[in-house]
């Protein structure tokens, strides 16, 4: 083989392990770097889950929704967050929905120490643990990133890591049925493949507390009053553990 040869090779060798290692690291559903919940067997349950609040109006308007449809949801709160509406994520509790740990700040943790991991998780647990005096069970990274050292310390921690296979793409400002259209287009894959749905909404945003999203609330609103008489069954990551 030419030196040519060799090094087209090597090239193609680093961009399939780069690739491979980006495949792992961000794609929603990959089990490459370790084993996480996305969703259960029963085409017809829908998770929805909610992430960066609690987020005043809309988290609190969302409580409204899902207990007018006797549905719960699960929570994943930034730890910062969560400090300074400790009573909004009781509320979410006492309402019977699940909390989960979203970290104290929202970093990709995919490119940080594993002190810092450590760090993220083991905060945002203490401030959660102490807003409801109960402990943790679920994580999701943010943005989905993650390594082996995440998963291992979410483990340590008693965490059990949780992606999802539905993105509503609602973190940017779009119209309600914009988010439901991306939503129940993924439903109905996810059930022609025999498979559960794991909903990834937002009831806050990373940026700071009163970020816009009533859309996503609405958005929830309609997926409920359209699809729960249709026989579909809304629970919680909790139900496929």
């Amino acid at each position: 083989m030419t030196s040519i040869q060799l090094a087209t090779v090597a090239a193609l060798t680093t961009t399939a392990v780069a690739g491979g290692a980006a495949y792992a690291a961000l794609w929603p559903q990959s089990q490459l770097f370790g084993r996480v919940l996305v969703a259960g067997s029963d085409p017809d349950e829908v998770a929805l889950t909610y992430d960066d609040g609690p987020n005043d109006e809309a988290t609190e308007r969302l409580l409204e929704v899902l207990a007018q449809h006797q549905v719960h949801a699960t929570f994943f709160l930034i730890g910062g967050f969560v400090r300074q509406r400790p009573a909004l994520v009781r509320s979410i509790a006492a309402a019977g929905h699940v909390v989960g740990n979203h970290t104290m700040t929202h970093p990709w943790l995919s490119w940080q120490s594993a002190a810092r991991i450590r760090q993220e998780l083991a905060g945002c647990n203490a401030v959660l643990e102490d807003a409801l005096g109960a402990p943790v069970r679920f994580f999701r990274a943010p943005h989905g990133a993650r390594r082996p050292v995440v998963l291992r310390t979410a483990g340590e921690l008693g965490l059990t890591a949780v992606q999802w296979n539905i993105t509503a793409f609602d973190w940017n400002p779009v119209p309600a049925e914009k988010i439901l259209g991306n939503v129940v287009r993924g439903i109905e894959l996810n059930r022609s493949r025999k498979r559960a749905s794991n909903v990834l909404l937002h009831d806050g945003g990373h940026l700071g507390i009163g970020q816009p999203r009533l859309p996503s609330v609405e958005a929830t609103r309609l997926l409920l009053q359209n699809y729960k008489p249709a026989g579909m069954k809304f629970v919680t990551v909790a139900d496929w553990v």
